[in-house]
């Protein structure tokens, strides 16, 4: 049976558990083989054609901006202790910054932000110019993205919410499996298997060959 249609008949399985009392996420979980995360890091942003959540996103500008939540520069000495700056990293899904202000963003917050994986990065998150359009095209951007990041030999992502129809799952999962067997060296040999579950399922498994 066809990848595609693997997903459909595992969502359709899902779908069938008792409803619960929220909006369930959808996990993809990827499990590798063969493939060493700490000679070759995943750590990439991949582009979904549904919008999984909007993200909490924080900005270090050098002026407020009305567009998102802002920390300026004069406010960093705010964040002097390490446990403010592990209650932002937790306040926070994403974090953007100023070009002209990264050495400091790093210096300031980098010890909580790193190991979160939540500094921000040039793939997605460094801005040379602040103005209300690049703003708001960045924050469309960070919403419709994913990222993926292995710190292990399995790869776990939400991939959206129990009330998005099948097909826009289907599609977020089919664009970050077909973008994850670009980064892997070997491709689809890399993989072992490939399951989806709700938050509070067991994991319908998906043969890949």
């Amino acid at each position: 049976m066809e990848f595609d249609e693997q997903i459909k008949q595992a969502l359709t399985e899902l779908r069938k558990e008792k409803e619960k009392k929220f909006d369930q996420t959808l996990d993809l979980i990827i499990n590798l083989q063969k493939f060493d995360v700490k000679k070759t890091p995943v750590n990439q942003f991949i582009s979904v054609p549904h919008k999984v959540k909007d993200k909490k996103i924080c900005a270090f500008l050098e002026i407020k901006n009305n567009n998102v939540e802002t920390i300026t520069k004069s406010e960093f000495k705010k964040y002097s202790t390490k446990q403010e700056i592990k209650k932002l990293a937790k306040k926070y899904d994403f974090f953007i910054a100023q070009a002209s202000l990264m050495p400091l963003v790093a210096t300031t917050f980098g010890r909580a932000l790193g190991p979160t994986g939540k500094m921000p990065s040039p793939q997605l998150g460094i801005l040379m110019n602040v103005d209300d359009k690049v703003i708001n095209e960045l924050k469309t951007r960070i919403n419709n993205s994913i990222k993926i990041r292995a710190k292990e030999s399995s790869i776990k992502v939400p991939i959206g919410k129990q009330s998005m129809k099948d097909e826009d799952l289907a599609e977020n999962i089919s664009t970050i499996y077909n973008a994850l067997l670009k980064i892997l060296t070997k491709g689809k040999e890399n993989i072992k298997n490939v399951e989806i579950k709700f938050t509070m399922t067991k994991p319908q498994k998906i043969k890949i060959r």
